[in-house]
């Protein structure tokens, strides 16, 4: 039985501990099967996607991806937040090249992780499968997220954004998968590449994928490939 859903996710809120209020998006399986689990992925949008309608946060990536898991008759929990205007999942260094405090306080982040965590408890989440993947300011935040917590990820898909080579040793266990435009113009494609590097002197095996010819906009062709999802949902979190 097919019970994957590709459809739009709904839009609901979540209001923090900590006193964060994130607004996101959430997707579910068109049905939920006594005593079966699932995954679960958690969706980083890109800066432009910002602000408080609920609703731009899923302009890229979140369908492609439903859309691909449908393909694969894996029915999967999906959560995506939304940034607010003028704010960062994490801050930027200069050049865009990395991280400036991937371990510093983040109110936002904290709240986005303790959301990921009370979905686990509520829903029927399989807690060896949950995944991290986000877009530009996503990339960036997707790296912070791994230096957080990165004990409860079973991989990760960052695509043009940098993080902070001196914590690759937090998170050099995890699959990981890096895409990056390799014309890319806003955020270096050597931001990926640091992270890279750093992750395979720490003794990890990431994947850096560097597209040809490709600028900025290295989402679309990664999360329209269906090879790219099976990937993801194939990882699992070792006992």
């Amino acid at each position: 039985m097919n019970t994957s859903s590709s459809a739009e996710p709904e839009g609901t809120h979540w209001d923090a501990p900590n006193g964060i209020k994130v607004l996101y998006r959430f997707a579910q399986p068109e049905q939920i099967e006594p005593e079966k689990t699932y995954p679960l992925i958690l969706f980083l949008h890109g800066a432009a996607e910002r602000g408080s309608d609920n609703n731009a946060q899923i302009k890229h990536g979140v369908m492609p991806i439903l859309e691909n898991a449908a393909k694969l008759d894996q029915p999967v929990f999906l959560i995506a937040p939304q940034c607010p205007k003028d704010e960062w999942w994490s801050p930027y260094g200069e050049g865009l090249l990395r991280l400036a405090e991937a371990d510093g306080e983040n109110l936002l982040m904290d709240a986005v992780l303790e959301l990921v965590e009370k979905t686990g408890e509520k829903s029927p989440i399989d807690r060896s499968r949950i995944y991290l993947t986000g877009i530009s300011m996503g990339g960036f935040g997707s790296w912070d997220v791994l230096t957080r917590a990165s004990e409860r990820f079973a991989a990760a898909i960052p695509i043009c954004g940098g993080g902070d080579p001196e914590k690759a040793g937090k998170f050099k266990s995890i699959p990981i998968r890096i895409y990056h435009g390799a014309d890319d113009d806003t955020v270096p494609p050597e931001a990926s590449q640091m992270m890279a590097d750093a992750l395979e002197k720490a003794g990890g095996k990431p994947e850096l994928i560097l597209y040809p010819g490709v600028a900025h906009d290295a989402w679309t062709q990664t999360y329209a490939d269906l090879e790219v999802i099976e990937w993801l949902l194939s990882q699992r979190k070792p006992d």
